[in-house]
């Protein structure tokens, strides 16, 4: 066994019957180290970090070795296994929400755990779980640990279930993508909490990601996986700096980046940049050089009117049950010009989709003024406003959510065509074909069901449906947030062939800023329901004027390790792979 290894796994191979998902994997992780398994989807990644655990799903079958300290987890007894899960090793899982029991107080269900590992009173288990939720930094925890999940943040949450693992105090976390569904400045400080413990408790973490920024910023070596098998490995700055394998470079060069000068600074705070008015033009300056560009006959143009514009929203939900009313959005306003591309930007609760929906008449406004294509949308009767939308269409942020699986992608696709009575029959099926085309899918898919395809597959018939009827705004919410770093570049570079071909402006929802930097023209960062700052995208990246917005900035993971451990240092050992 490999010295000073808490975790070692050899010529690990798992079969489900005669379908070989992992092939020879092999990698050690020593005591405070931390390993991070990171891919693309179907790299395996997520089985071999269950299969340390024992938890294959059914029908999986593991040969090889896999030694958890003096333990042989493989073909061993379902009792043993028990007996390591949580004390010797624990797992934190992607997605909080799930992983927590939202009719139980956070305090019994960590108190439960506690009662799982070992003989405990009532009451030591409430006081063990205050001092666990203060460890992860919950604010408040002799308050806080009697609050149900729904009552508590997405990274309170996530800072809950890391809790929830620690209490059994193992050697080994194995952590599951534990920040991908995080917004940028959440991700930054649950990556904090991960290297504070493995410094000052020596735990080792199996990181499980396909976010490259976060490898660059907190990993000692990478382990790259491809489909099941171990395709390079090395240290970080060795890696990064010269990656051996085609695949370890492909990976590498499809993460987008912001823009980063010799010293290493993604930001300057010094002179504020000249910002537009939020209701003026578009700026027509060239894109920088390290964009995607906009094609010249997609430029927005300075006479034209605006597609979109947002004067003065305010949107309010009203509570239920005797809740108070939330106000959603505060005094709003924003202009888009045809062919022009906005990112809207800002952490979760921030008001992103909320305008992207109140845009196209989805969500009532309480105040202020909205005009699509020159018409306001004040007081439209249903037939108007539904004439109106066939020039709008909206990309969701669960593209698996939105196509029905029950229906052909010719029946999704075709749909908006049939609704607005623009085809029917043949007509339908030969603009489905061209359709799938367009977004680079051959006609033959138009036969199959969502659930025959990728995720990259689905985005792009999402990309499809959503141009079915050509419109004139598109506004996508965070289109590329579940899609791996590979697949994301291809959508990204389609998204910009799709913009030049049709036309469309768009109001681009994401939390990656480095995505938002690639696509947009201008940006609109917003905050707690109100625009903190607006203006091209180049500058306000370059030289933000508002506090929030550095912040938000310089919490994006740089994918280059030298320049992230020049801002704050931190060791884990990752994996990556597709």
């Amino acid at each position: 066994m490999t010295e000073d290894a808490l975790l070692e796994i050899r010529d690990l191979v798992v079969r489900f019957g005669s379908r070989t998902v992992i092939d020879g994997v092999g990698f050690a992780v020593r005591r405070g180290e931390v390993v991070a398994l990171v891919g693309e989807s179907g790299s395996g990644k997520s089985l071999t970090a269950r299969a340390a655990l024992g938890l294959l799903p059914d029908g999986a079958h593991a040969t090889g070795s896999i030694r958890l300290g003096d333990n042989e987890i493989v073909d061993a007894p379902e009792s043993d296994l028990r007996a390591l899960r949580g004390t010797r090793a624990a797992m934190v899982f992607q997605e909080p929400q799930t992983a927590l029991n939202p009719v139980r107080q956070v305090g019994t269900q960590i108190a439960q755990a506690l009662r799982a590992h070992r003989r405990i009173s009532k009451s030591d288990a409430r006081a063990r779980a205050v001092e666990l939720l203060r460890m992860v930094d919950i604010p408040e925890p002799e308050r806080r640990v009697d609050w149900y999940p729904h009552q508590l943040s997405g990274g309170q949450k996530q800072r809950v279930v890391i809790a929830l693992a620690l209490s059994g105090e193992p050697d080994l976390l194995i952590a599951d993508e534990p920040t991908t569904a995080l917004d940028v400045t959440v991700q930054a400080e649950i990556l904090a909490l991960l290297r504070t413990l493995q410094r000052t408790h020596g735990t080792a973490i199996l990181f499980i990601t396909h976010n490259l920024g976060v490898v660059a910023e907190i990993a000692d070596r990478v382990v790259v996986l491809r489909a099941g098998k171990v395709v390079e490995q090395g240290s970080v700055f060795n890696l990064f700096a010269e990656p051996r394998a085609d695949y370890t470079k492909t990976l590498l060069a499809a993460v987008p980046r912001l823009p980063v000068d010799a010293s290493g600074v993604k930001s300057q705070p010094t002179a504020p940049a000249v910002r537009q008015p939020v209701d003026s033009a578009p700026s027509t300056a060239q894109s920088p050089p390290d964009r995607v560009p906009a094609p010249a006959d997609s430029e927005p143009s300075p006479e034209a009117a605006p597609v979109l514009r947002v004067s003065n929203l305010t949107v309010v939900y009203r509570g239920r049950g005797g809740a108070g009313e939330f106000r959603a959005l505060h005094d709003v306003s924003l202009s888009l010009a045809p062919r022009e591309v906005v990112g809207l930007v800002g952490e979760s609760g921030s008001g992103k989709s909320t305008l992207g929906r109140t845009a196209l008449g989805l969500v009532p406004a309480h105040a202020g003024q909205i005009e699509l294509q020159g018409v306001s949308l004040r007081g439209l009767a249903a037939k108007e406003l539904r004439a109106l939308r066939k020039h709008v269409a909206l990309v969701h942020q669960d593209v698996a959510a939105s196509l029905d699986p029950r229906r052909s992608i010719e029946d999704s696709i075709g749909e908006p065509l049939l609704v607005h009575r623009v085809a029917s029959g043949s007509l339908v099926r030969a603009k489905v074909g061209d359709l799938l085309e367009s977004v680079r899918l051959p006609r033959d898919y138009a036969s199959r069901r969502p659930g025959e395809l990728s995720g990259g597959q689905r985005q792009r018939v999402a990309l499809a449906r959503a141009l079915a009827l050509a419109p004139r705004l598109l506004v996508a919410d965070e289109p590329t947030s579940a899609l791996d770093v590979s697949v994301q570049a291809q959508v990204l570079d389609l998204f910009a062939d799709l913009r030049a071909e049709y036309g469309f402006a768009c109001l681009f929802i994401s939390h990656d800023l480095a995505v938002v930097h690639q696509v947009a023209d201008r940006v609109v960062v917003l905050r707690a329901g109100s625009v903190v700052e607006t203006g091209p995208v180049a500058e306000v990246f370059a030289r933000p004027t508002a506090e929030y917005t550095r912040r938000l900035l310089d919490a994006v993971p740089t994918p280059d390790p030298r320049v992230a451990r020049g801002r704050g240092d931190g060791s884990l050992l990752v994996a990556v792979g597709a």
